[in-house]
């Protein structure tokens, strides 16, 4: 069973960054309702995509030097990232067919198996 894996200032470049797969990163706080509200899309389908997408999350109230880096103003913020670049992200909380579409989109433009590339 796979699950989102908590990234932090220190492990963001390692986890992230240099990540084999196409990368969600789900910026929350604890005190987020949105963020609670779009958590379990998350843990969903990191068990679903286990072994072609990766879903990690990141506290911004206690990793402020990577909220800061990635100027994150607002929460949730879902950042997509493949081949160490910020591909895309969803700002909010949305529902769980609009993330889909997105990590669809991104694993066919960064396919983590080759067999999937259109």
């Amino acid at each position: 069973m796979s699950k989102v894996i908590e990234v932090t200032d220190q492990n963001f470049e390692e986890e992230v960054l240099k990540s084999d797969r196409p990368t969600e990163v789900d910026f929350w706080a604890p005190w987020c309702g949105p963020c609670t509200m779009v958590s379990p899309i998350y843990d969903k389908f990191a068990e679903e995509y286990e072994g072609s997408f990766k879903f990690c999350k990141i506290n911004v109230d206690e990793n402020p030097q990577t909220a800061m880096e990635y100027q994150i103003r607002s929460i949730p913020m879902q950042m997509f990232f493949a081949q160490g670049q910020q591909v895309d992200h969803i700002l909010g909380a949305v529902p769980e067919d609009m993330v889909r579409s997105k990590v669809e989109e991104i694993l066919t433009k960064f396919p983590s198996d080759p067999k999937r590339k259109v």
